[in-house]
C-alpha cells in the first residue's frame, strides 16, 4: 500500500467506465472497470464514486479525482450539453459527483482527455500546441497549448467533427446529413460507421474498418478504394486544422487510427492540401491507446511532479 500523492482519472464511456490511479509520474496503480448504466443518471453517480472509492481503498489514500466525458458542461447553465450519453445532458455532473465524493472534481470533455494524455507523456510530448483526433464511432478532437486544455469561451475548442468537409467535390457535394443537422460534417465522413458505408456502396458487402483494412492488404480493389477515399478526405480535413490552427502535432486516436494504410502519405497530403509552401507539423498515431481518456482524466489536476 502506499500514500504518496496520486490521480484518479475516470472515463465514462457509453457503455464501461474505466478508472485509473496514477503515480506522481504516470505510473497506472491500480485500474478498474465497470458497466456504465448509461440510461440511470444516479446509477452513473454510483457507479463512479464505487469505483473511486475501491481504488483509493487498494492503495491506502485520497486522491484528486479528474472525469473524462461526453459532452461538456454548459458555461451558460452550469449542466452537461452535447452528451451522446443522453442521460447526462441537463445535470450538474461535476457539482453532483463533487457532494457524492466530498472533494473538488474537474471534469472535462473525453476528446480534450485524450488529447491532454497525448500532450502530457505520449505521442505529444514535449510539444507546445497539440490537436488531438479522434477517428471512431464519431469523430472528435481537443487542443492543448502549453500542457492545458484550450476549452474556449463557448467549451466547444476542437470540435472539428461538425465542421464541414473542405473542398467537396461535386460527388461529395452537399455531403450526407449529420445529426447534429447540417450536411458534409467531418464526421459524417471519417467515422468509422463512414468509412463502412463507402466500401458497402462501391462493394455491395458490409465489414468493418478492420476488415475493410485486411481486405485491402490481401489486394481487393474496393476495399483499397475506399481506404484511398477516406485518406484524402482525412488529409484536406486535417489541412484545415494546420490552416486555422497550425500545431506543432497532431496525434490521431480512436478506432480508425489503428489502421496502418492511413497514414501512408499522409503528411504529404495534408503539406500538399495546406495554405503553405511547406510544414513541419507532425502527424502521429497515439501512444496510450484505450487508456488516452482515462489518463487525460488523471491529468486534469496537472502533470507529472518533476520533483517528487
Amino acid at each position: 500500500m502506499t500514500r504518496e500523492p496520486f490521480r484518479i482519472g475516470v472515463d465514462l464511456g457509453g457503455t464501461k467506465t474505466e478508472a485509473i490511479a496514477m503515480g506522481p509520474m504516470g505510473e497506472t496503480l491500480a485500474r478498474r472497470r465497470a458497466p456504465t448504466p448509461a440510461h440511470d443518471y444516479a446509477a452513473v453517480l454510483a457507479t463512479i464514486g464505487g469505483l473511486v472509492l475501491d481504488l483509493e481503498r487498494e492503495i491506502g489514500g485520497r486522491g484528486s479525482v479528474g472525469v473524462g466525458t461526453p459532452g461538456v458542461i454548459s458555461p451558460r447553465t452550469g449542466l452537461v450539453k452535447n452528451s451522446n450519453t443522453t442521460g447526462l445532458n441537463g445535470r450538474p455532473l461535476d457539482k453532483d459527483l463533487a457532494a457524492l465524493l466530498e472533494r473538488p472534481v474537474r471534469l472535462e470533455n473525453d476528446a480534450n482527455c485524450f488529447a491532454l494524455s497525448e500532450a502530457v507523456d505520449g505521442a505529444g510530448a514535449g510539444a507546445r500546441v497539440v490537436f488531438g483526433v479522434i477517428l471512431g464511432t464519431g469523430v472528435g478532437g481537443g487542443v492543448v497549448v502549453d500542457g492545458e486544455v484550450l476549452q474556449g469561451v463557448n467549451k466547444v475548442a476542437g470540435e472539428w467533427g461538425h465542421t464541414p468537409l473542405p473542398w467537396m467535390t461535386p460527388d461529395e457535394f452537399p455531403g450526407r446529413l449529420c445529426y447534429c443537422g447540417h450536411y458534409g460534417c467531418v464526421e459524417t465522413f471519417l467515422a468509422g460507421p463512414a468509412l463502412a458505408y463507402d466500401y458497402g456502396q462501391r462493394s455491395g458487402a458490409e465489414a468493418s474498418g478492420e476488415e475493410i483494412a485486411a481486405r485491402a492488404a490481401a489486394g481487393e480493389a474496393a476495399a483499397r478504394h475506399a481506404l484511398e477515399v477516406y485518406r484524402d478526405r482525412l488529409s484536406r480535413a486535417l489541412a484545415g486544422i494546420v490552416n486555422l490552427l497550425d500545431p506543432d502535432v497532431i496525434v490521431l486516436g480512436g478506432g480508425v487510427s489503428n489502421i496502418d494504410f492511413i497514414y501512408e502519405g499522409l503528411r504529404d497530403l495534408v503539406e500538399k492540401q495546406a495554405f503553405s509552401d511547406a510544414i513541419d507539423t507532425r502527424i502521429l498515431r497515439n501512444v496510450h491507446g484505450d487508456s488516452g481518456g482515462v489518463r487525460g482524466a488523471a491529468w486534469l489536476w496537472g502533470g507529472p511532479d518533476r520533483e517528487s
